[in-house]
C-alpha cells in the first residue's frame, strides 16, 4: 500500500492532525544587534505591534523594539518551543523565567492559564542574529485542561540525536530505539503511555536514507513535514520541496534524499478524539468554556504580570538559563 495518504503545501503555519493544533515555523533573517537587544535597522515603514510582512527577510512580529511576542494569555493546551538558532526570553505570570537557544526546547503546559513573553533578544553586534525556531501546539484532553500551568526545559545536550551515514535525527519526544527522549511535562497527553507522541527533527545528508520506524498503534496519526531542501522520497512515492504529508503508521517507511540533503519534522499521535473549540489563545471542548476563560483571564489575569515591561527580556550575558515559579534555577553555559 501506498505510504502517503495526503499531502498539503507548507507556509509558516502547517496543517496538523490531532492531538497537534499547529505548527509555526519562525525563520527570520535579523541584521547585526544594536548593543540594545534589537535589529540595528530602521523600522521605518513596519507597522510594529503587527509586524509579520518579512520586510527585508524578517519580522517584528509583535515586538516594539526587540523582536518577538509581549505579554499574552493562553489556557487549554501546551506549547513546544524549538529553538534550532537564535535565543527565546521567557517571562510568566508565576514569576518564572528562561533563556534558551542551540537547540534547546521549552515545553509549557498553560492548563488553567498563564501569561507569558516570547522575546527574541539578539546579540551579535558585529555580524547577522539569524533566527529558526519552532513552535508546536500540543492539545490537552479535558481532564487536564484546568491543571496548573508548568514549563519543563529540554537542554539541548539532554536530547537523543541518532546519528548514522548521512542521517540525524533529534528526538525531542517519542523514543527512538533505544535512545530515550527527555520526559515531556507531568500533565501533557504527551506524558501518557499510550499516547504515541513523537516529534522528531531529521536531517538528511544529499542521497541520506532513514527508516521510520512503524508506531505503536494503528490509529495513531503520522504527518511528515519537508521544509528545507528535497525533494525526498517517501517509500516508493516522491515529496517535494516545502510539502507535508500524512503518511501510513502500520509499517516502516523509507525516507530518501535525493536532491542536496533535506530537513524533515515528524509529527504523530494518538488523537484525543474530543471536540475542540478555539478563539486565539485558548483552547477548550466547547464554546462555554472559551467565554469562561476570557471571564477568568478578565477578573484574574491568571495571576497578574509581575514584570515592570510587557516585553521583558534577560540581559546582555548569553546565558542559557530557567528560573521555575518553585525557585529552581537551571542553568546552561553559552
Amino acid at each position: 500500500m501506498q505510504p502517503i495518504l495526503q499531502t498539503m503545501r507548507l507556509g509558516t503555519q502547517w496543517p496538523t492532525i490531532d492531538p497537534f493544533l499547529f505548527c509555526a515555523h519562525h525563520r527570520d533573517a535579523y541584521p547585526a544587534a544594536n548593543g540594545k537587544l534589537a535589529p540595528q535597522a530602521s523600522l521605518a515603514g513596519r507597522q510594529l505591534g503587527q509586524d509579520f510582512a518579512g520586510l527585508d527577510g524578517w519580522n517584528m512580529y509583535h515586538g516594539q523594539v526587540v523582536p518577538g511576542f509581549p505579554q499574552h494569555p493562553h489556557r487549554g493546551f501546551e506549547t513546544i518551543s524549538y529553538m534550532r538558532e537564535g535565543y527565546m526570553d521567557h517571562s510568566d505570570s508565576l514569576g518564572a523565567a528562561a533563556r534558551f537557544g542551540e537547540g534547546d526546547v521549552q515545553w509549557m503546559t498553560a492548563g488553567a492559564g498563564i501569561v507569558h513573553a516570547e522575546m527574541f533578544p539578539l546579540f551579535n553586534t558585529d555580524r547577522p542574529n539569524p533566527l529558526e525556531m519552532f513552535q508546536i501546539w500540543l492539545n490537552l484532553p479535558a481532564r487536564n485542561k484546568m491543571v496548573p500551568p508548568h514549563f519543563s526545559m529540554l537542554w539541548s545536550d539532554t536530547i537523543p540525536r541518532v546519528q548514522a551515514d548521512g542521517v540525524e535525527v533529534t528526538a525531542i519526544a517519542g523514543d527512538i530505539g533505544d535512545a530515550a527522549a527527555p520526559a515531556p511535562p507531568p500533565d501533557s497527553w504527551a506524558g501518557q503511555a499510550d499516547s504515541d507522541v513523537a516529534v522528531w527533527h531529521i536531517r538528511l545528508d544529499a542521497d541520506g536514507s532513514w527508516e521510520l520506524p512503524p508506531a505503536r498503534f494503528a490509529d495513531t496519526n503520522r504527518t511528515v513535514y519537508l521544509y528545507a531542501g528535497g525533494p525526498v522520497s517517501v517509500g516508493d512515492e516522491d515529496l517535494q520541496p516545502s510539502t507535508g504529508a500524512v503518511v501510513r503508521c502500520d509499517q516502516p517507511v523509507q525516507i530518501s534524499d535525493y536532491g542536496d540533503g533535506a530537513e524533515l519534522v515528524v509529527l504523530q499521535g494518538r488523537p484525543i478524539g474530543e471536540p475542540v473549540a478555539q478563539y486565539g489563545p485558548f483552547v477548550l471542548n466547547d464554546e462555554a468554556g472559551i467565554r469562561q476563560a476570557f471571564a477568568d483571564y478578565q477578573a484574574t489575569r491568571f495571576g497578574g504580570w509581575p514584570w515592570p515591561d510587557d516585553d521583558p527580556v534577560h540581559g546582555h550575558d548569553i546565558r542559557r538559563f530557567a528560573r521555575h515559579a518553585d525557585g529552581r534555577v537551571e542553568e546552561r553555559s553559552a
